[in-house]
Order: C-alpha cells, then sequence, then structure tokens
C-alpha cells in the first residue's frame, strides 16, 4: 500500500476527530487517524475524566473502533495536539500507546505533523524495545 496518497487524508482526519475528544481535567485535546491495509480510516479521540483515573488516549479509540469492526492489519496512524494547525508542537504516542501500537505491528508508520512539517517514524522506531511474549 502507498501510504503517501493516504497522509494529507490522515492528517485532516486526526485533526477533525480532536474537535471530538472529551477532556474535562486534562484539557489538551488530542486525536488519531489510524490507516488500514483494506484502506478504511478509523479515527479516534482522548477522553479524560475528571479523577484522571481513566483516561483513553486518541490512539487508543481509533485502534478499538477498527479491531472492532473485525480490522486486524494496521498501516499507519496519524496523532496530533492541539497546536497541529501551527508551526509547532508535533505529538507522538505515549508510552502505553506505543507499546500497544507495537503489539498491532512494529512496522506501522506514525505521522507526527504541524503547519509546516510532518514527520514519519516506524513504532519500532519509537519504542525499541516493547515488551514482547
Amino acid at each position: 500500500m502507498e501510504l503517501e496518497k493516504y497522509i494529507d487524508e490522515l492528517k485532516a482526519a486526526a485533526i477533525e476527530a480532536r474537535k471530538f475528544a472529551s477532556v474535562n481535567a486534562a484539557n489538551f485535546t488530542v486525536g488519531a487517524a489510524l490507516l488500514t491495509k483494506s484502506g478504511k480510516i478509523y479515527t479516534g479521540c482522548n477522553i479524560n475524566t475528571s479523577t484522571l483515573l481513566f483516561n483513553v488516549c486518541a490512539e487508543q479509540t481509533a485502534i478499538v473502533k477498527a479491531i472492532s469492526e473485525g480490522e486486524k492489519e494496521f498501516v499507519a496512524i496519524a496523532v496530533c495536539g492541539e497546536e497541529a494547525e501551527k508551526e509547532y508542537d508535533r505529538l507522538l504516542p505515549c508510552g502505553t500507546c506505543r507499546q500497544l501500537l507495537a503489539e498491532c505491528n512494529p512496522n506501522m508508520k506514525v505521522i507526527e505533523f504541524n503547519k509546516t512539517q510532518t514527520v514519519i517514524h516506524t513504532v519500532k522506531d519509537l519504542i525499541p524495545h516493547s515488551f514482547d511474549i
């Protein structure tokens, strides 16, 4: 699958998904857009509770949605924070999400971006020593 033709669509979908975030306590919205091998895109936003004991990251939301719809093979994920449309503040997945992504596909591409830059990593570059049973 040629990732290049999906990058702009993934970035736009992540920005749109961020608008649905529920961030009572953290007050920082995140959006993600996950591309499957079948060519479908699943989006997710972060969901925070006031206790901060139960939080769901945007990447987790997108992955759960895709898996619950029968998807098992993932190609790329774009992730953005509130400043994605400015010239700074690219955002990468947290450690927990990096581990989850590694278990889905360590060769998956992770797209971090802002208004002027797009940087693509592999999951295994972001978490080279992920846990594996």
